[in-house]
């Protein structure tokens, strides 16, 4: 839940200017999902959101700009924990299942992670293709997405 939670926390301040607690708190039970100023507190810490102009004179919580690589990995690696359930390639193309509603965010943070041979993505509502170049590196990539596993 912890997960999928911060997923609408980071999709709700790319998409809007919300600029207190009180505002994430009240457009997260808007989207039906309960939890406290406390928590939230935590969840900001946790994402290592900051608060940057907003063009108008207030501000607005953020994601900061330069993330470090250990950053999205560890990120990455939670994500793959709690959401994948299944995995397996064909040629050069890696499929990872996840929960329903998930794809998405799996996808998005592994295009922001340096993957050598990672081409892109695509993703679905419980889908991940991944494209692999050249594709006899296919199998070295896979092995990479299991550990995460672990």
């Amino acid at each position: 839940m912890k997960s999928k939670r911060h997923l609408k926390i980071l999709s709700l301040i790319k998409n809007e200017n919300i600029s207190t607690q009180e505002e994430l708190v009240a457009r997260l039970h808007e989207e039906d999902i309960e939890v406290t100023q406390a928590t939230i507190s935590r969840d900001i810490k946790n994402l290592g959101l900051i608060k940057v102009p907003d063009g108008e004179g207030e501000y607005k919580y953020s994601l900061p700009s330069r993330r470090t690589q250990s950053d999205i990995e560890g990120w990455l690696q939670k994500m793959f924990q709690d959401f994948v359930t299944d995995m397996d390639y064909s040629e050069n193309i890696i499929v990872i299942k996840t929960i329903k509603g998930t794809a998405g965010g799996v996808a998005s943070t592994l295009d922001n992670y340096s993957w050598q041979n990672v081409l892109g993505t695509v993703a679905g509502d419980n889908t991940v293709m991944v494209v692999v170049k050249p594709p006899e590196k296919v199998e070295e990539v896979f092995n990479n997405f299991k550990k995460l596993l672990d």
